[in-house]
């Protein structure tokens, strides 16, 4: 067996992707053996890559747009997709099936404050028609903090990735009133980076033959079947509601069988970070992204 070291930004269901990799033993198959963690508050993933700590990283397209903006030529590249739409949920204090987004404005919601996460749900405010900026926001750090700050009883609403809005349901504290994807429509959202040379090596295409056979699984396989693997990498989690999270992206769409990170997405993108200001021109698709080995 060879080690592969695996570095996630985030650590959520929404991630399945790479975490069922390891959960379902698609690695393992391909002679490789996972070595994960979860890249510090504030510290880019990409980081890993470049101290020779990390393979392989979950990572974002909007990662190569910074380097890019200052006149720089990123140092990584992302390979492959892992979410083509935005895998967020808002909750409410009580059930609301009428809910329509007019009734954030004025309201107090627990958010999350800067990066990806907020660049996206203020495309998502903006394409539901409201005016970010009338959110009474609270925006206390990471995901962690964020469902502390609600269970303590802050915000009427809270933005957050599955498996914490369906934990939330079965603890009687929240019930999800929205999902944030589909007001924003297929993007590249999160994505798999790294180095270009790894890229060429006999792991790199091992990774990508387990890659390709773990995205048909999670598009063929009963999310129940899913949480159970997946259930040791949730401790916290209740596997009934893992295996919710599981089936709600697995019907969004999110999870899209092919792994490439198509030129559309990657356009979509540019245009959620451009409605932000966060890019200046339309950087070239060839400078963030790569096609994956062949595998």
């Amino acid at each position: 067996m060879s080690r592969i070291n695996i570095r996630f930004t985030l650590f959520s269901a929404f991630y399945s992707p790479l975490i069922a990799t390891m959960a379902g033993g698609f690695l393992r198959e391909e002679g490789l053996e996972p070595e994960w963690s979860v890249s510090p508050p504030g510290v880019s993933a990409l980081t890993a890559l470049e101290d020779g700590s990390a393979h392989v990283v979950q990572s974002a397209l909007s990662q190569g747009f910074g380097p890019l903006e200052r006149g720089e030529t990123p140092a990584t590249t992302h390979f492959a997709q892992v979410n083509e739409m935005d895998g967020f949920f808002l909750t409410a204090r009580e059930p609301d099936p009428a809910f329509a987004w007019r009734k954030l404005e004025g309201s107090e919601a627990v958010l999350f404050g800067a990066g990806q996460p907020l660049a996206m749900f203020k495309y998502a405010c903006h394409r539901a028609g409201i005016d970010h900026s009338r959110i009474n926001a609270i925006n206390p750090g990471g995901a962690a903090a964020i469902d502390a700050a609600f269970r303590d009883g802050q915000g009427a609403y809270v933005q957050q990735q599955g498996p914490f809005p369906q934990q939330l349901e079965a603890d009687g504290v929240g019930h999800v009133v929205a999902e944030v994807g589909p007001v924003i429509g297929p993007c590249g959202f999160s994505s798999l980076a790294a180095m270009p040379d790894w890229l060429e090596t006999d792991m790199a295409a091992a990774f990508v033959r387990a890659y390709r056979k773990t995205r048909s699984y999670l598009n063929e396989a009963p999310a129940e079947e899913v949480a159970a693997a997946e259930k040791p990498y949730f401790p916290a989690i209740d596997e009934s509601v893992l295996a919710r999270c599981i089936g709600t992206y697995q019907g969004l769409g999110c999870w899209t069988p092919h792994i490439e990170i198509t030129r559309e997405a990657y356009e979509a993108t540019l245009d959620i970070y451009a409605y932000n200001g966060l890019v200046t021109k339309r950087h070239p698709y060839e400078s963030v992204c790569s096609p994956p080995p062949a595998g």
